[in-house]
């Protein structure tokens, strides 16, 4: 498998975002050729490709580090970490959580935060299986539709 960070936006990479991001969560729709322009263009945002190791190189898997500064230093969360059902279970979502973690080192980073919801019940484990900590705090959201 051949993890990649996108550097451009391709046709191909926005059909990847098409179908993987429903596989995320059915209420999600694929992110723009725009949206996916500013990723690209970001420093703080660092979107991994996984592709498999034939022929065709298919896209199988993304996932996300951002990063951010504060008064208290720079920090980074893993997001949007998704394996496409045809490729699950086969160490795409460890390749990609490990690129996250290589390039958070990388920046000069001492930790890195994740979320996954409870009933995402294989990708816990796998996150506790490379050393993830569960926290105990609360997280809030505050919606600023209406």
């Amino acid at each position: 498998m051949y993890i990649e960070l996108m550097r451009e936006v391709t046709d191909e990479i926005i059909a990847a975002f098409e179908k993987l991001m429903p596989q995320l969560n059915h209420h999600l729709s694929a992110p723009t050729h725009d949206e996916l322009q500013k990723m690209a263009a970001s420093q703080a945002t660092h979107v991994f490709f996984a592709r498999l190791p034939d022929e065709h190189g298919q896209i199988v898997g993304s996932a996300t580090l951002g990063t951010y500064r504060t008064p208290t230093g720079l920090h980074a969360w893993i997001e949007d970490v998704v394996v496409d059902r045809s490729a699950r279970r086969k160490g795409v979502g460890r390749a990609l959580t490990e690129a996250c973690l290589e390039q958070a080192r990388a920046l000069g980073l001492s930790e890195v935060n994740l979320t996954s919801r409870s009933a995402r019940c294989a990708a816990n484990l796998l996150y506790q299986a490379m050393g993830f900590i569960r926290r105990e705090t609360n997280l809030y959201r505050y919606s600023l539709q209406d």
